[in-house]
C-alpha cells in the first residue's frame, strides 16, 4: 500500500460520514483536527451531558462510533486508516490519531459506508418478524474485531435487563436535575444538534412494551396497526473486560459496527445506554446479564413494519464547526 494523505475533499467527505455516526442525545461531542498527514480525533467536554452522563462514558462512546464511521468512509474511499488511540497521555481529550494509506477498497467496506447514510434511531415499535441467527452472528462478529464481546439477553437475562431499563427510567423520572438536562436536548425543531421532536414517539404505556426515554415534544407516531404484543425486539448488549477510556472508545466503535451491520441487512436499531447510566443499575447488568464483563451499550435491533414510513436524518452541526487546522486549539478551548 502507498502512504500518503487524500486531498482535502477527500477528507471533508470521511469526517462529513464520520459525524453520522449517534452520539448521546445527539449531542455530537467531538472535534476534528486536520494536519499535514495525518487526522485527529478529540472529545468535546463542553458537550457532556453532566447529568446523563457524569463520568463522560457516553460521550466516549459516542466518539468511538465516529471514529470508527470515519475508518469506513475512508476505507471506501479508497484509504486505510491506521489508528492510534489515546496517543497522548497528558491530553485525555485526545482520542485518536488517525493516518493513512491508499488501499482498494473491498465491497464489505463499500456496503458499510453505503448504510452510513441509510441509518437512523428508530424508537418505534417493531414489527413480529424473527430475526435471523444469522444476523445476530454477523453483528457479533464485527463487535468482536473492535476488541467488543457482543451478547443477546435473552430469557432471564432479558428479564433482568428490562427491569434495569424500567428502574433507570423511574430513576431518572424522579430526577430533576436529568429532567431539566433531557429538555434541553430534546424536543427540537431546527437545531443542528439534540434529538428532534419529529424523530421521537411518545413513551409507550402499554403493559409489557420496553420503557424508553421521555424526551420532551414527542411527535412521532407509531407505524399505522403495529402493536406492542407483536413487537419481536432483539436487545444486544455489549461488554469489555476492563472499564477504561481505552475500553470505552472501543466499545464506541462496536457500537458503530455492529449498527452499521444491521443497517446492512435492512434492520432497525436503537442505542440504548439508559440502563447503563446509574451505577448501581450497571452493576446489576454486569452481575445479572453480562457475567462480570462491563456493559457498554444495549442495542434494539428488529424489523421495522412492513408500513413504517421511513425517519428523517437527524441534523448535524455544520462540518466548520467541528473540524479545525491541527495548529488552533480545538474550540472548547478558544471559548474558555
Amino acid at each position: 500500500m502507498e502512504r500518503g494523505f487524500p486531498d482535502d475533499y477527500t477528507v471533508k467527505t470521511a469526517v462529513a460520514m464520520a459525524v453520522r455516526a449517534p452520539s448521546v442525545h445527539n449531542s455530537q461531542p467531538w472535534n476534528w483536527r486536520i494536519g499535514h498527514s495525518s487526522l485527529h480525533l478529540y472529545a468535546d467536554p463542553d458537550r457532556q451531558l453532566r447529568e446523563t452522563d457524569p463520568d463522560g462514558r457516553d460521550l466516549i462512546l459516542s466518539c468511538g462510533a465516529a471514529l470508527h464511521h470515519l475508518r469506513i468512509a475512508f476505507a471506501a474511499l479508497g484509504w486505510t486508516a491506521e489508528v492510534h488511540r489515546l496517543p497522548n497521555p497528558d491530553e485525555p481529550d485526545h482520542l485518536a490519531a488517525i493516518t493513512l494509506q491508499q488501499h482498494e477498497p473491498s465491497q464489505d467496506e463499500v456496503a458499510m459506508a453505503a448504510a452510513i447514510p441509510r441509518r437512523r434511531t428508530d424508537r418505534r415499535r417493531l414489527s413480529s418478524w424473527t430475526m435471523p441467527r444469522g444476523h445476530v452472528e454477523a453483528m457479533a462478529k464485527a463487535a468482536a474485531l473492535e476488541g467488543t464481546l457482543l451478547q443477546v439477553a435473552e430469557n432471564s437475562a432479558r428479564y433482568h435487563l428490562a427491569t434495569a431499563i424500567e428502574q433507570a427510567a423511574d430513576r431518572h423520572a424522579r430526577n430533576p436535575a436529568y429532567r431539566t438536562e433531557l429538555a434541553a436536548w430534546s424536543g427540537r425543531h431546527a437545531a443542528p444538534d439534540g434529538v428532534p421532536a419529529r424523530n421521537t414517539p411518545a413513551p409507550d404505556d402499554t403493559p409489557g412494551a420496553l420503557r424508553t426515554r421521555s424526551f420532551a415534544d414527542p411527535l412521532l407516531t407509531q407505524p399505522p396497526d403495529a402493536k406492542a404484543e407483536d413487537d419481536e425486539t432483539v436487545l444486544l448488549v455489549l461488554s469489555t473486560a476492563s472499564d477504561d477510556r481505552m475500553s470505552r472508545l472501543r466499545a464506541g466503535e462496536a457500537t458503530s459496527a455492529a449498527l452499521l451491520t444491521a443497517t446492512a441487512f435492512g434492520l432497525s436499531s436503537c442505542p440504548l445506554t439508559e440502563p447503563l447510566e446509574l451505577p448501581d443499575v450497571r452493576d446489576t447488568v454486569t452481575e445479572r446479564v453480562t457475567g462480570g464483563s462491563f456493559p457498554q451499550m444495549v442495542l434494539r435491533i428488529g424489523w421495522a413494519p412492513a408500513n413504517a414510513d421511513p425517519l428523517t436524518a437527524t441534523p448535524r452541526r455544520d462540518l466548520a464547526d467541528v473540524l479545525q487546522p491541527l495548529e488552533a486549539p480545538p474550540k472548547h478551548f478558544q471559548a474558555r
